[in-house]
């Protein structure tokens, strides 16, 4: 019995120590002193019975794991959205539909695609909705065809990361899966690129998705872009629900090297009847992304991406934006 109530008695002496006033003290810790005082008196007195000091010990403990969610961390970088999101819902209503978005709690926005706006088209309509566009995508090979247009748009447009999701083949005509030696080449064309996207006051960043967690030639593919970017040139948004799909952890590279991850992808998954993962409504999945975040020391901003949903689009991207607004880890 002793040992078990320890916890709670640790509780209520860390708060009598500071000598604070009951009254001053937050209300879910007074309830906890409250409760934990009933059972010092009663076992003073030996006038209570058993189910008596188990019901008191019980809301003396429920009090207590209250306070320590309020005292847990939130997240504070701002909530984002990956517009890849709402990719169905912007072609019928882009203005409509960024207007739904910030009153659901988002601030920023990532773009995936710019609907055939403008690069000024494209600032103003965030500006109308109230976000705020600071990160965009582009797969290399289109990044390496419109290298000056895409750096340009996103000057034009106030954004300030520039995402690569998707690497090629050094020679497109080659048929088959990526070598080592492809990714290694488009670890070069990162770097490069990445020079004058810096030269430009943007930054450019690599996104990962499942093949990066590949072994080629007794190497694991994201070990060996991270070794090959120069980390001054590119930084890296991690994807965490593709890093948990590939059957790897987050922490094994947010805990060595976090600040080469200033941006990330939040998405929970959960698994299917046939073994594989798919996105759903964040916290309905199987990761649990307090470890993630408290080791994401490096991080400025994240989005979250849902990539399929079960019912009503935005609704369920309401579900993601309640949950993220009440994490804490």
């Amino acid at each position: 019995m002793r040992k078990n109530r320890a916890p709670i008695l640790s509780a209520h002496t860390a708060a009598r120590q500071r000598n604070l006033p009951c009254a001053t003290l937050p209300l879910r810790v007074k309830m906890a002193c409250t409760q934990i005082d009933k059972i010092i008196e009663a076992q003073m007195t030996a006038s209570i019975s058993r189910r008596e000091f188990v019901r008191i010990g019980a809301a003396a403990a429920a009090a207590t794991a209250g306070a320590s969610y309020l005292s847990a961390a939130e997240v504070k970088a701002p909530l984002g959205l990956q517009l890849y999101s709402v990719r169905e819902l912007l072609p019928k209503d882009f203005d409509g539909t960024l207007a739904k978005l910030a009153p659901m709690g988002y601030k920023n926005v990532e773009a995936a695609g710019y609907y055939n706006k403008t690069a000024a088209e494209w600032r103003a309509a965030m500006d109308k909705a109230g976000l705020r566009c600071t990160s965009t995508h582009h797969p290399l090979p289109m990044l390496k065809q419109h290298e000056d247009e895409y750096i340009e748009f996103a000057h034009t447009a106030g954004i300030e990361y520039i995402v690569c999701p998707s690497p090629m083949k050094k020679d497109p005509s080659v048929k088959g899966p990526m070598t080592l030696d492809d990714w290694k080449w488009s670890a070069s064309e990162l770097n490069r690129i990445g020079g004058k996207v810096k030269s430009a006051g943007i930054r450019l960043g690599y996104h990962n998705h499942t093949p990066e967690f590949e072994t080629l030639d007794g190497v694991l593919v994201y070990d060996e872009l991270l070794r090959d970017t120069d980390p001054k040139l590119v930084f890296f948004e991690m994807d965490c629900g593709w890093v948990k799909a590939a059957g790897q952890d987050p922490l094994t590279w947010l805990t060595k090297t976090p600040e080469r991850f200033p941006l990330l992808h939040v998405k929970d998954m959960e698994k299917k009847a046939n073994g594989q993962s798919h996105s759903t409504i964040m916290g309905k999945g199987y990761i649990d992304y307090r470890p993630i975040l408290r080791a994401a020391k490096g991080l400025k901003q994240y989005f979250v991406e849902q990539e399929e949903f079960q019912g009503d689009i935005l609704d369920e991207l309401r579900q993601d934006a309640e949950y993220m607004k009440n994490f804490r880890y």
